[in-house]
C-alpha cells in the first residue's frame, strides 16, 4: 500500500578520513543534484572513519537546503540526552535540516572496546526503547521542568531539555528482526533498512509487523515514513512497486562515485516520479499530524475544518512550535489552535473559521510581546499576524511608509535609517505594529511628535464580516476614528499608511539617581519634564524598596536634537533631581535606542498584572500616594512615561485615544490582584483616564475609565454598526450599542 509520503531520494555516504573533504564535497554535490537527503554511515569504532556527528556538524555549514542524518547513530556509544541537546542544537544552526536516524547497536565486541555496555538483542531493543523516550523528552523544551527517566538502562534524574529545535525531528530506525519492527511501529516516524537484507517478499512482511504494532499502539501506519537504501544499479521497474505496494516514500542511494549519484538524479529520479504520479494520480496525503499530536487537542475547535490556506502553518497544542507561539511577553497562554496568516486573504479565511466557533475565546496578535497578555488565551483561538511584516516606502517626498501589522518596531526603525526618518514608536523594538498603532503609541519622541496614532494617514482593515476595507480620513472615516485608540474592537488591521518625521540622530541619556524620598523626587522631576522643550521626552522607572539598601530611580530620557551641548543643556534638569550614581549619555540613531530586543519566542507564565493612568500632573499629593504605593511591597515597579507637548496638539476628539491633556501615563506591575487593586484603587481620584496597552484588569468599568463618555458612546455606535455579533470581544470589549 502506499502511505501518502511525497516522493524523496537521498544518497549514503561512506564518512572516511584518508580525504577527509570527500565526504564533504560529495555532499555538496548531492545538493547540488538536488537529493533531498545526505546520509553518513556511523561506526565510532572504524579507526578510519570521520566522526559522523562531527561530519555532520561540518557539512551542515556547507550546504544550504540538503537534509542531513546518520545512517544510522550509534546509540549504545552516544548517551541520548547528550545526543538530543547536540539534535537541537544542529537542527537550529541548520535552519531545521537534521533528521535522526538511530541503530539499537551491532558489532558488541567493537563496541564494547570503546567502553560500550555489551547487550544481548533483547536488551539492546529495550535501552533503545528508553533512549528513544529519553531523546524526545529533551527535545521536546516546551514541557515545563527537567526529564525524569529512571530506567532499566538509562536513568536520568533531571536532564535540562531544548533547545527547541528548529522543526521537529524525525525519529527513524534501521532494524530487520521482529523486536526492532514493533518498536518501530510503536514509536518512530520512520524504518530505514537497507534493501539488499531482505529476500522476496520479507520487506512486505516486515512492514506488516509495524503496520499492526502501530496501530495496536493506537497510531495510523501512515505516520512512519519507509526509507530504504538500495544500490544504484536499481531500476524503475524494481523501484516502483516499492512504493505502490510497500509504500516506501524515501529511497537512499549508496555509492560513493559523483557520476553513479548525478546519473541517478539525472535519469533514474524523475523517471520513478513520473512512474508513481502516474500510477497514482490521486494519492492520498501523508498525516499531516501524528496521534500523539491530536491527542492533545481542545474541545470546542473544529480542527479538521481549518481553510486549506491556514492549515500548514497553523499550530496545535501537540506541535513542536506550539511553545513558540503559545504565550506572550509576561502572559502564560494554552490557547486550542494558532492561525498563523501571511496574506490578508488568510485573514479573512481565519475570521470565517472564528465566526464558526462563536463560544471560544479568540485573540488576535502582531508581532510584539504584549504587555497586557490579552493576545493569547486558554484553549481559545489565536490569530497570529507575525508573518505580515512588510515595510515599503511608497512616497519619499511625503515620508509616506506602508507597514505589516506583523512588523515589530526595531526593524521600522532599521528601515527609515538610511533615509533619516523616524517614527515615534512605544520604548521598546521588541512591541509589534498593529498592537501599539491602534492603540495609541506612546513613545521617545512623543511630547516632540505626537503619538504613533498621530501619523497614521490609512489602514487596512478585515472586518468582523470578513470584508475588507481601506479607512482613512478620505474613506470609512468613522472607522479611521475608531481604529487609532480602539482598534482592537473593530477588526484586524493587516497594514498601516504613516507619514514620519525626519529625525537624524538622537541624544539619548541613562541616569540613575538616589530616591531616599520618593515623593519629592516625583515631584521635582514631573516639574522638569513639564518645564523641558518639546525635543525632550523621559520615562522613570523605581522598584519595591530593598531592605537596607538606599532608594534610587532609573531615568530614561530622549533629545530630539543631534547638537552636544543642546543635549545636555536638556538632559541635566531631569537628571538632576536627586544624587546622581550613574549616567551614561551618547549621540545615537534612534534606530539604535529600539534595537533593544531580546530575540527568542516569548515564555510567559501566570497572569501579569498591570494597571495604568493618565495624570496631568504630579502633584504632591499623588506624589505621596504613589510613594505609599511603592512602599508598600505589592508591585514589582513603578513607571511614569512623558506623554504631554505635541500630544496634547491634537483634538480631543480627533482619534477614539481622546486623553489628550495628560502630561504623564503611569504604569504598575505586579503579581497579586488582591495586593495590587486596593492599593490602585485608592489613586483612582488623581486619574483621567488610562492607556489600554498597560492594563490587564479586565472589570468593565476599565473600558470606561479609557474613554470619556461622548467617545465610548460614539465607539458603542460604531460597533453596532461593524462589529455586530461581537467577535472582537476579548480585549476591552465595547459593548455593542442599541439605535
Amino acid at each position: 500500500m502506499n502511505y501518502g509520503h511525497p516522493l524523496k531520494f537521498g544518497v549514503f555516504i561512506t564518512p572516511g578520513s584518508t580525504a577527509p573533504g570527500e565526504p564533504v564535497a560529495l555532499a555538496q554535490r548531492a545538493e547540488a543534484f538536488g537529493y533531498d537527503l545526505v546520509t553518513f554511515q556511523d561506526h565510532p569504532y572504524q579507526p578510519r572513519f570521520l566522526d559522523t556527528w562531527t561530519l555532520l556538524s561540518w557539512v551542515a555549514g556547507r550546504t544550504e537546503r540538503i537534509h542531513l542524518a546518520a545512517n544510522v547513530l550509534n546509540v549504545p556509544l552516544r548517551d541520548p540526552a547528550v545526543l538530543a541537546r547536540s539534535a537541537a542544537s544542529l537542527d537550529l544552526l541548520s535552519g531545521g535540516r537534521l533528521d535522526l536516524a538511530l541503530g539499537a547497536g551491532a558489532f558488541w565486541d567493537a563496541i564494547e572496546a570503546m567502553g560500550g555496555r555489551k547487550l544481548s538483542p533483547g536488551q539492546a531493543v529495550e535501552a533503545l526503547e528508553e533512549a528513544i523516550d529519553v531523546v524526545r523528552g529533551v527535545l521536546d523544551a516546551g514541557e515545563p521542568g527537567p526529564l525524569r527517566h529512571l530506567g532499566e538502562h538509562y536513568r536520568i534524574p533531571a536532564a535540562q531539555r531544548g533547545p527547541l529545535p528548529a522543526h521537529r525531528i524525525p525519529l527513524w530506525l534501521g532494524g530487520y528482526k521482529p523486536r526492532m519492527l514493533r518498536l518501530t511501529g510503536r514509536k518512530a516516524d520512520g524504518w530505514l533498512p537497507t534493501l539488499s537484507a531482505f529476500k522476496p517478499g520479507e520487506f512486505a512482511a516486515a512492514n506488516k509487523i509495524i503496520d499492526e504494532a502501530a496501530l495496536a499502539a493506537g497510531r495510523e501506519p501512515a505516520e512512519i515514513r519507509r526509507l530504504v537504501n538500495i544500490t544504484p544499479d536499481r531500476t524503475v521497474d524494481e523501484l516502483l512497486p516499492l512504493v505502490l505496494e510497500d509504500g516506501v516514500g524515501t529511497f537512499i542511494v549508496m555509492t560513493d562515485d559523483a557520476a553513479t549519484l548525478e546519473r541517478f538524479a539525472a535519469e533514474i529520479a524523475p523517471a520513478l516520479r513520473e512512474a508513481v504520479a502516474r500510477e497514482l494520480p490521486e494519492a492520498p496525503t501523508a498525516v499531516f499530524r501524528t496521534t500523539a499530536v491530536r491527542a492533545k487537542r481542545r474541545t470546542g475547535i473544529s480542527y479538521d475544518t481549518v481553510p486549506a490556506s491556514l492549515a500548514e502553518a497553523a499550530v496545535e497544542p501537540g506541535d513542536l512550535d506550539y511553545a513558540r507561539v503559545r504565550s506572550t511577553y509576561m502572559r502564560g497562554g494554552a490557547p486550542g489552535l494558532v492561525l498563523r496568516a501571511s496574506s490578508t486573504a488568510e485573514v479573512v479565511d481565519a475570521l470565517a473559521f472564528v465566526r464558526e466557533h462563536p463560544g471560544v475565546p479568540f485573540a488576535v496578535r502582531s508581532g510584539g510581546h504584549g504587555i497586557s497578555g490579552r493576545s493569547t488565551n486558554d484553549g481559545g483561538l489565536v490569530l497570529s499576524l507575525a508573518a505580515l511584516n512588510t515595510i515599503e516606502v511608497l512616497d519619499t517626498e511625503r515620508r509616506l511608509i506602508r507597514v505589516g501589522a506583523g512588523a515589530r518596531w526595531t526593524d521600522v526603525a532599521d528601515a527609515l535609517l538610511p533615509y533619516g526618518w523616524a517614527l515615534s514608536s512605544g520604548d521598546y523594538g521588541g512591541v509589534g505594529v498593529g498592537g501599539l498603532a491602534t492603540a495609541a503609541g506612546v513613545g521617545w519622541l512623543a511630547r516632540k511628535h505626537g503619538l504613533t496614532i498621530d501619523h497614521l494617514r490609512a489602514v487596512e482593515v478585515v472586518l468582523a464580516d470578513g470584508s475588507v476595507v481601506r479607512a482613512s480620513e478620505e474613506e470609512n472615516p468613522d472607522l479611521f476614528w475608531a481604529v487609532r485608540g480602539a482598534g482592537a474592537n473593530f477588526g484586524v488591521v493587516t497594514s498601516f499608511d504613516f507619514e514620519v518625521d525626519e529625525v537624524g540622530d538622537v541624544g539619548w541619556g541613562q541616569f540613575v539617581v538616589g530616591a531616599d524620598d520618593p515623593a519629592d523626587l516625583l515631584v521635582r522631576w514631573g516639574a522638569a519634564v513639564e518645564a523641558a522643550p518639546r525635543d525632550l521626552t523621559a520615562n522613570l522607572i523605581m522598584g519595591r524598596p530593598r531592605p537596607g539598601q538606599p532608594g534610587y530611580a532609573q531615568i530614561m530620557a530622549m533629545v530630539d536634537s543631534s547638537d552636544p551641548q543642546t543635549i545636555i543643556d536638556q538632559l541635566t534638569p531631569v537628571a538632576s533631581v536627586g544624587p546622581l550614581y550613574q549616567q551614561n549619555v551618547v549621540l545615537t540613531p534612534y534606530a539604535g535606542v529600539m534595537a533593544n530586543v531580546a530575540e527568542g519566542y516569548h515564555q510567559g507564565q501566570g497572569e501579569p498584572v498591570a494597571r495604568s493612568g493618565l495624570i496631568e500632573h504630579l502633584t504632591p499629593e499623588f506624589a505621596a500616594a504613589a510613594a505609599e504605593l511603592i512602599a508598600s511591597g505589592a508591585i514589582h515597579w513603578f513607571q511614569i512615561r512623558a506623554v504631554g507637548g505635541a500630544v496634547a496638539d491634537v483634538p480631543e476628539d480627533a482619534t477614539a485615544y481622546a486623553h489628550r491633556s495628560a502630561n504623564f501615563s503611569i504604569v504598575v506591575m505586579g503579581s497579586s490582584r488582591r495586593r495590587v487593586d486596593p492599593l490602585w484603587d485608592a489613586l483612582a481620584a488623581h486619574f483621567d483616564g488610562l492607556y489600554l496597552s498597560f492594563e490587564t484588569d479586565l472589570r468593565p468599568e476599565r473600558v470606561a475609565d479609557a474613554f470619556p463618555p461622548r467617545t465610548l458612546e460614539r465607539l458603542r455606535e460604531l460597533k453596532h454598526r461593524y462589529d455586530p455579533q461581537n467577535l472582537f470581544r476579548d480585549n476591552f470589549n465595547i459593548e455593542v450599542g442599541t439605535r
